[in-house]
């Protein structure tokens, strides 16, 4: 069984008392339903789950519901024997996007006060968005993600003790003895091989098969293109996220990495607004992570984004793995000269900042260069770039030389993420080996989760 971060946010949100609906967001196949599932059973005696997308696929008993008296009625239908009251029933709404005006009755249901429920879905932003009557007040919406990096060391049987030690040294940016540097790091290069879906976390775990790992991971990247199609009525849409999602990888490759939209349909005028849509489709489903340009890093970032730049990463490195190198993990475990592995460790460092709460961005400026992330700071009110490298060089990085030393930017610290060991500081500049991107932490978002559950 995987430990996953967010069952201590569920159990202490199912005993704060607190009377909000929980909306658990995010991907397909990061793991919702089961940790729900597997903590709501632990605490509710009596538990029941309603998954929509099953429902219309079969006998459509909840499909065209939109009173609270009628949805107690269905549900009695089938699992009359488990609706005791409040304090030990919990009913759990799977893939609550699939009947829109289930997100309306969240509302009725907490006045109601007569079961406990939660709730899970992707495409919530979008979902919500063209929902006429939002729950505003009435709902608490959690993003959820798969398994990050630490997460993974836990179920590669690293300890509590570990990484409690770990956790200290970077707090006091303290450098690792080589042979645990080497363990981490192979560690973390297994991990761009299987990335964190729990499914295919567990078949490595099984089986230590890259055959077996790859052909789960395939699987999953035409669910998730499928999945276009159920909710997307017009074809070309349809066909154009397709497209988009298949060109990650292959974009990755380019100098620049960033979305070139007169790619996508191969047609010379094409624009960004254009493409809008499909964009917000990808990053509203979780799978596809969006970086929006920056040209003046200040604080707060979202005050200064060019919404026509943008770069795109797969929601899971292991899936670009599986695009870019097949059943081929040399490329990976020895890091050869001859592959550049530039565009997977960008893409993981997104996967761990976005998962650590993190808004994504990157600096953009064309006659200063380009630097890979740049983060809020909240304790300090400044930005934070966040260069990564994969290969020898890291100490080389013009561009981030340039940003620290601006003098209207005031920037105290930056972030050099590489494979070598050593930590050390020079001047603005913070090295650190790629593994300690686990403790990137955004403070604001660790505090907002604890205010949700006290207030």
């Amino acid at each position: 069984m995987l430990y996953r971060k967010i069952s201590e946010y569920l159990k202490d949100y199912f005993k704060s008392g607190d009377d909000r609906i929980l909306i658990v967001e995010g991907a397909r196949q990061i793991g919702k339903s089961y940790i729900i599932r597997q903590i709501g059973k632990q605490i509710y005696p009596n538990f029941i789950e309603v998954n929509f997308v099953e429902d219309d696929e079969g006998p459509q008993l909840f499909k065209n519901i939109h009173s609270v008296s009628d949805f107690y009625f269905a549900l009695s239908s089938i699992a009359g024997s488990a609706m005791h009251g409040y304090k030990d029933t919990l009913i759990f709404l799977d893939e609550i996007q699939h009947y829109p005006q289930y997100l309306t009755l969240l509302k009725f249901f907490r006045q109601d006060h007569r079961y406990r429920f939660i709730a899970s879905g992707s495409l919530l932003g979008i979902t919500l968005h063209k929902t006429t009557s939002v729950p505003v007040g009435s709902i608490i919406r959690k993003q959820m993600y798969q398994l990050d990096f630490e997460e993974w060391l836990i179920a590669n049987g690293v300890g509590d003790y570990a990484l409690k030690e770990l956790r200290e040294r970077y707090a006091k940016c303290e450098s690792l003895p080589q042979e645990q540097h080497e363990h981490l790091l192979s560690l973390f290069k297994r991990y761009l091989l299987v990335g964190g879906l729990p499914d295919v976390v567990n078949e490595y775990l099984r089986s230590h098969n890259i055959a077996k790992v790859r052909e789960m991971q395939n699987a999953i990247i035409d669910l998730y293109k499928d999945d276009a199609a159920k909710y997307e009525q017009e074809t070309e849409k349809r066909l154009l996220i397709r497209r988009i999602y298949d060109m990650i990888p292959s974009q990755m490759e380019n100098k620049k990495k960033r979305v070139v939209v007169t790619n996508i349909r191969d047609k010379k005028g094409d624009r960004y607004d254009y493409f809008t849509e499909e964009f917000e489709y990808l990053s509203s489903a979780g799978i596809a992570l969006d970086v929006h340009a920056i040209s003046d890093p200040r604080y707060p970032l979202s005050e200064s984004l060019q919404k026509n730049l943008l770069k795109l990463y797969l929601n899971d490195v292991g899936l670009l793995t599986s695009r870019l190198f097949g059943l081929s993990i040399k490329a990976v475990l020895e890091t050869e000269k001859s592959i550049n592995l530039g565009a997977v460790y960008e893409s993981v460092v997104a996967q761990e900042l976005a998962a650590h709460g993190h808004h994504l961005f990157y600096y953009d400026n064309r006659s200063k260069g380009e630097v890979d992330y740049i983060i809020d700071d909240t304790d300090t009110c400044r930005v934070v770039p966040v260069e990564v490298k994969s290969g020898k060089d890291y100490t080389v990085h013009s561009a981030l030389n340039n940003l620290v030393t601006h003098p209207d930017y005031q920037i105290e610290s930056a972030v050099v993420l590489s494979n070598e060991r050593e930590v050390m500081r020079v001047n603005k500049i913070l090295y650190l080996p790629i593994y300690f991107v686990m403790f990137m932490h955004a403070k604001q978002q660790e505090e907002m989760d604890a205010k949700e559950l006290i207030f």
